[in-house]
């Protein structure tokens, strides 16, 4: 059995090695993928306890033994994976689901010392005895098989209630006592029998290996030139004709693989993902196509530095002229991780990489680049970038009055400020600077009058003057 249980192994990765090579670009298990799928444990991943990888057409575990530890909870189904490896060390683990995979053995899981529950549904375990290497995982209560080939063997669940006596559901069913005793009682028959229906299992699995290898070479030999078939279609035809023949190739192409019988084996699983994943990528090309953007250009030939927004995120740039610097405010995504900001400051402009998006901001003068800083708000996330100007502007520093401190105090309310564009009036000391007193140059007119109003009468020379002759002739001028 156990000669068995070897060959079955190797052959299946040497079988679905040789088919992952044949043109295929694997999805890896990337820290930013992690990242992205941990933004409610704030990206970071050296704590994350609980990761949902579903559907991502993951075609390895990796890493995350590595730079998860903590995880309790993975889920990992819906994907292309064909082997258990690389979770051993998650000690706190307690759920794994690896539904809708391509698994055919059980392995790899001894080191998971808190597993609790195994999803394994609608997979392709044919090697049986591979449950068996869950016996020291002493804390599995629920096991998931449904849909695996394993699951025709007569005598399946007795076989796993017996080898596992942790269980307490297979396959959503609740394991009773009487099922228990009774499938420890018929062990031994159980297992035999068990042993024979798997090496024939094998030896099917082997003859659709050699199958598929075999067909994968045909295609390879028949496959036609690309380049010769081009030209020979595109001889006597318009390039509107050729793409009408090149689309009815394509729909011909995609129709007859999909009428084509085939048994369901993970190497027909995964050939099908890489034909959907083909048809995808001519749909693409022939609908981009003509239609690529233009590249966006930062800097002009000329040297001219431009304005740029590509994340679209909310900026403010101020002058603090105070302490002669400017700063710009940056609206950075909060949860987004300070290693993914790129930050350039050059003399007459600063560069910011934000998630590979260029942010570009021309600045009014020149900074000093090497005295510049830049700092994140833990609570925000907003990126301060704090930038010193070249010419520097020495100012003299007001004398304050009480005057002038009791008028700033009062119109502080209103956020009216003094500026030097007002001149203020100073105060002089007349002992020390004397000057000719210009106030008393016409003479004040006292009032003469006291109540009703009386108009100053002006006084007539007297009449026995020397110089005065009478004439009676003349007639008086005041009566």
């Amino acid at each position: 059995m156990g000669v068995a249980s070897g060959y079955l192994g190797y052959a299946h990765r040497s079988a679905f090695d040789s088919f992952q090579g044949q043109g295929a670009t694997m999805v890896r298990i990337t820290e930013n993928l992690i990242r992205q799928r941990a933004e409610h444990n704030n990206c970071e991943i050296f704590s994350l306890e609980e990761i949902s990888l579903h559907q991502q057409e993951i075609e390895r575990i990796e890493h995350i033994d590595k730079w998860c530890r903590d995880l309790k909870i993975v889920y990992l189904q819906n994907n292309l994976i064909p082997k258990i490896e690389n979770v051993g060390r998650l000690k706190k683990l307690e759920y794994l689901n690896l539904a809708l995979n391509n698994i055919e053995c059980i392995e790899n899981l001894e080191g998971c010392e808190f597993l609790q529950k195994l999803d394994l549904t609608v997979n392709f375990v044919g090697e049986l005895t591979s449950v068996e290497s869950l016996k020291l995982n002493v804390h599995l209560q629920e096991l998931y098989l449904v849909g695996n080939p394993c699951c025709d063997f007569a005598g399946y669940r007795k076989f796993v209630i017996a080898t596992l006596p942790q269980l307490k559901w297979l396959d959503g069913k609740e394991i009773t006592r009487s099922e228990w005793i009774q499938a420890l009682q018929e062990y031994p028959i159980v297992r035999q029998q068990v042993v024979e229906q798997q090496q024939t299992y094998i030896l099917k699995r082997t003859k659709e290996k050699e199958t598929v290898q075999k067909n994968l070479k045909d295609k390879e030999n028949n496959k036609p030139d690309p380049g010769q078939k081009t030209e020979n279609k595109k001889n006597n035809t318009t390039d509107e004709e050729y793409k009408g023949i090149k689309d009815i190739d394509e729909d011909e192409m995609n129709r007859k693989f999909w009428n084509e019988p085939t048994e369901y084996t993970p190497e027909s699983r995964l050939e099908v993902h890489r034909h959907i994943e083909k048809m995808r990528k001519l749909k693409d090309k022939d609908k981009n196509q003509g239609k690529q953007k233009p590249q966006r250009i930062h800097i002009t030939s000329e040297g001219r530095v431009l304005n740029v927004n590509e994340p679209k995120i909310d900026f403010l740039l101020t002058d603090d002229e105070e302490n002669n610097q400017f700063i710009l405010d940056l609206a950075v995504y909060r949860h987004m991780d300070t290693s993914l900001l790129d930050i350039d400051v050059q003399p007459t402009y600063v560069c910011v990489m934000v998630k590979g998006k260029v942010f570009q901001l021309v600045l009014p003068e020149e900074v000093k680049p090497d005295s510049s800083s830049a700092k994140r708000s833990q609570t925000t996330g907003h990126l301060l970038i704090t930038m010193p100007k070249v010419q520097e502007v020495v100012k003299p520093k007001p004398k304050s009055t009480s005057r002038t401190q009791s008028a700033t105090y009062s119109k502080s309310h209103t956020h009216v400020t003094r500026t030097t564009q007002h001149s203020e009036k100073l105060e002089v000391d007349p002992s020390k600077h004397r000057c000719v007193d210009l106030t008393n140059i016409v003479t004040e007119r006292k009032s003469v009058a006291q109540g009703p109003i009386k108009f100053h009468q002006l006084k007539l020379p007297e009449r026995n003057s020397d110089d005065f002759q009478d004439n009676p002739e003349v007639p008086a001028l005041v009566d």
